[in-house]
This record gives structure tokens, sequence and C-alpha cells, in this order.
């Protein structure tokens, strides 16, 4: 495992507790935004394309967006 993965993992784990401990709404979106962006390029290294773009579309995007 390399140091990117790593730091990737430990931002996957701060923003997963953050997105439940927020009151604010925004707030928790925002941060659910990066938590999906976060796995997105977990999956892209993972040599998993196809669940990359599905989770950068479904959790980044249209998430957002219908907020």
């Amino acid at each position: 495992m390399d140091i990117f993965s790593l730091i990737m993992i430990l931002i996957l784990i701060a923003s997963a507790v953050a997105v439940s401990s927020i009151r604010s709404l925004l707030g928790a979106v925002i941060v659910f935004m990066v938590y999906s962006l976060v796995m997105a390029i977990l999956w892209e290294q993972l040599n998993a394309p196809d669940l990359a773009i599905t989770e950068a579309a479904v959790g980044a995007g249209i998430t957002t967006l219908l907020f």
C-alpha cells in the first residue's frame, strides 16, 4: 500500500465520521460529496473504473444536485 492510498483512506474515515456528526444539512452534503469523490479515487486505484464513474456520478454529482 502506497502513501497516497493511506492518505485517501484516512480522509475517507475522517469524512465518514464528520458526515454523521455535522448538524448542518449543507455541511453534511458537502462532506458527503468529499466522501464520494475519495471513494471514486480509491475505486480507480483498485482498477474498477466502472465503479469509480458510478460513485462519482451518483455520490458526488446527483446527490449534491438534488440537495
